[in-house]
């Protein structure tokens, strides 16, 4: 049902709310530039109706927003010229009519507030009042706007929108029942595949899946950033790289738990979940460097090596299952999505989760057995994976 001058939006309370503090409330924003707002005005209905025959995209609006009428006022030069008057005179007269005109300022608080002087609104409501407009001639004498001009009313004027200074039509939409990369993929393969934008037109994906890939680009730097950094406080830690090697290898192996855990949940890779895969990182790495410390602990006491492996193992794997279980059961609400706005922090939480159930095995039988075998491997390599730290004096 269209009801004119009516917008129907059906979406979730908070979504809507997120979307009204990004300034986008839709997922879908496709802005189509070009020179001439004539054509993208052409353009925008078209576009709308080849996304709205994609899977899960729903709610389409084309972006052409009628913003009400306008006045066409043609001056007719000669005329004008024998009422002495050019038509850039007529035209400021008139918009001092229309829009008024600063006459002072008025201090309010911390700033200034123009005060405008212009005719009433009852005096310039229809064409017939605007050709009766009084205007000035330079020699004083006054004449109506209609012996000069002529008045037509122009009805359902869009508005013009730019973007980045160029002329833009935002074609919006919201998506339901599916995920928005693989929406926002089929609707730019329909785009790419139609004949839709003429020479001189092009398009830009906008909304939230602009900002998510903003994002994403960014969390995958802090997620690399937080490997190294990590890489770089194991090898002050333990001065050796055999040590460091093997403990950031267990985060690498959670990653791909996270992975799987996404994918038998069904949820898809959004902020959240990553923000949860660069949490696992420090978690898993912590767990890890609980079980070194013991080990490390164990070899000061005179512990052969392949004995202080297992009994380290054994030693902090009641902590360690303690920490693990407690999370997982502090997670689990999030994770099956039980309380109002747990949906949106429900990738995250499976993601910790899947990378926190993998992360015993992966502590205390995994990451023991490979550091004994690299260990047992080479002997040899020992001295020289490890760092001198001792201060050497100058020779005499």
């Amino acid at each position: 049902m269209n009801v004119p001058g009516l917008d129907i939006e059906t979406a979730q309370l908070m979504e809507d709310l997120i979307g009204d503090l990004t300034a986008v409330p839709e997922p879908i924003e496709i802005k189509i530039f070009g020179d001439d707002p004539a054509v993208l005005r052409q353009i925008a209905p078209k576009v709308a109706s080849a996304i709205n025959a994609v899977p899960g995209a729903t709610e389409i609006r084309s972006g052409v927003i009628i913003a009400g009428d306008a006045y066409d006022i043609h001056v007719d030069p000669l005329k004008a010229g024998i009422e002495g008057l050019t038509p850039d005179a007529i035209r400021d007269q008139v918009n001092a009519y229309l829009s008024g005109t600063v006459a002072t300022q008025v201090q309010n608080i911390d700033r200034t507030v123009d005060v405008r002087v212009w005719v009433p609104p009852s005096v310039r409501a229809t064409p017939n009042d605007i050709l009766e407009f009084r205007l000035t001639a330079p020699d004083g004498h006054k004449f109506a706007l209609g012996r000069v001009a002529n008045v037509t009313l122009l009805s359902g004027q869009p508005e013009i929108n730019r973007d980045n200074l160029k002329p833009m039509v935002a074609v919006t939409g919201r998506i339901e029942g599916r995920d928005l990369g693989s929406t926002i993929n089929q609707i730019k393969s329909v785009l790419d595949k139609s004949d839709l934008f003429t020479q001189g037109t092009y398009y830009e994906f906008g909304g939230l899946y602009a900002q998510q890939q903003i994002a994403f680009k960014g969390l995958i730097y802090v997620l690399v950033a937080a490997f190294a950094l990590v890489f770089l406080l194991l090898l002050y830690l333990y001065e050796r790289v055999i040590q460091a090697v093997v403990i950031i290898a267990m985060p690498l192996g959670a990653m791909a738990a996270v992975f799987l855990g996404l994918w038998i949940t069904g949820i898809e890779l959004n902020i959240s979940a990553m923000m949860g895969m660069t949490m696992v990182v420090g978690i898993v790495t912590e767990i890890a460097i609980f079980y070194f410390s013991e080990y490390e602990l164990l070899i000061k006491e005179g512990v052969p090596h392949e004995q202080a492996v297992v009994d380290a193992g054994a030693n902090r794997f009641r902590p360690i299952a303690m920490t693990t279980i407690t999370a997982i059961l502090a997670l689990m609400p999030l994770a099956l999505g039980l309380g109002q706005g747990s949906t949106m922090q429900q990738p995250l939480a499976i993601a910790i989760i899947s990378g926190l159930i993998v992360q015993m095995p992966l502590v205390l039988l995994i990451m023991p057995l490979a550091f004994a075998v690299w260990s047992r491997k080479a002997p040899e390599r020992e001295d020289i994976l490890a760092f001198d730290t001792r201060v050497r004096r100058p020779a005499e």
